[in-house]
């Protein structure tokens, strides 16, 4: 079993007196659909989520699950997305720092983050286009707890979003692919062309010259 992200670092904010704000984010690997990012912060103290992991190595079922204890348990929370027109106008790193500004910007407005200290932890490498002065944490969502349950809600909400619009665009898996290039995706594309929901310049589409 991997070992569960720890409250390590969430405590060495609170012995400051300050809150850790987790940050991570969710597709930004797929051929169709937003990039989602989620930003997340425990009330000082808190105890651990039970059964919080790496989203990645969770089933749906579970994450879904997940999600709903941590927006219990979270002093506050918020979600923020990059649209795949957005990513393909400004490329998916500068989209992906996009979405976990309005992620961060929604959470920082919140009521109960009135005057209070805050440090912000993305996963990954730092992303000065975020906007925000923060510290990141390669593998932080195997690592921290508050970067762990930003994942799970980024991947939760871009799943549902993803299972609506295969509602609106039969045809390429979305309800179980997630936007993701599997076989059934591109015989979609190869069937139907691209939707207004597909990243026009990510290479598998290019190469395709369907538009």
């Amino acid at each position: 079993m991997p070992p569960r992200p720890s409250l390590h670092r969430e405590r060495a904010a609170w012995a400051d007196e300050a809150l850790l704000v987790g940050v991570d984010e969710a597709g930004r690997g797929p051929l169709a659909g937003p990039v989602v990012a989620a930003a997340v912060v425990f009330p000082a103290g808190c105890r651990a989520v039970r059964g919080l992991r790496d989203s990645k190595i969770l089933p749906a079922r579970v994450r879904r699950v997940l999600a709903e204890r941590i927006r219990d348990r979270a002093l506050a929370c918020a979600v923020g997305a990059a649209s795949s027109h957005e990513i393909d106008r400004l490329n998916i790193r500068v989209a992906t720092a996009l979405a976990m500004r309005r992620a961060l910007t929604a959470l920082i407005r919140h009521a109960v983050l009135s005057g209070r200290p805050y440090r912000i932890l993305i996963d990954g490498l730092p992303l000065p286009e975020v906007g925000y002065l923060h510290d990141a944490l390669v593998a932080g969502d195997a690592r921290c707890q508050s970067i762990a349950a930003a994942s799970i809600l980024a991947k939760t909400t871009r799943d549902r979003l993803m299972e609506r619009l295969a509602q609106r665009h039969p045809g390429y898996g979305w309800q179980t692919n997630m936007g993701y290039g599997t076989d059934e995706h591109h015989e979609g594309l190869r069937l139907h062309g691209p939707t207004r929901h597909h990243r026009l310049t990510f290479a598998p589409l290019a190469q395709l010259a369907l538009f």
